[in-house]
């Protein structure tokens, strides 16, 4: 008989560990299965476009395609919001900077060495 973490298993939920994973079956609280998963590799140009729809007419700045991990990106992330001197976030490889920064942004990235495009109007 098979256990809850072995593959193949479609447990869902158990008295004893609570919500299991779907992917890899693990209790949600021990599973990696996001932490493995990569991004799509793109094509190698980091994109800059500035957004306000959502946002209740507040204008972000938004960051995509920067060829990072996770640990790496958080860092570029936390010193781009210090060069534009703003809050900003991090969501899922997608960086996130309020305010209208996108041309110190591509001057910025462009002297790191990343190919960067400014995106949308």
């Amino acid at each position: 008989m098979k256990k809850g973490n072995e593959a193949g298993s479609r447990l869902v939920w158990s008295s004893e560990n609570g919500r299991h994973c779907p992917g890899c079956g693990s209790p949600v609280a021990a599973c990696r299965c996001r932490e493995l998963q990569e991004r799509p590799a793109g094509d190698g140009i980091v994109r800059v476009r500035r957004e306000t729809k959502g946002r209740g007419g507040k204008t972000v700045t938004v960051v995509t395609g920067i060829p990072l991990a996770d640990d790496q990106l958080k860092t570029l992330a936390g010193e781009l919001k210090r060069r534009c001197g703003s809050g900003g976030t991090l969501k899922d490889g997608v960086v996130e900077i309020q305010g209208d920064h996108a041309e110190l942004l591509v001057a910025e990235l462009a002297k790191r060495g990343y190919r960067v495009k400014r995106a949308g109007g």
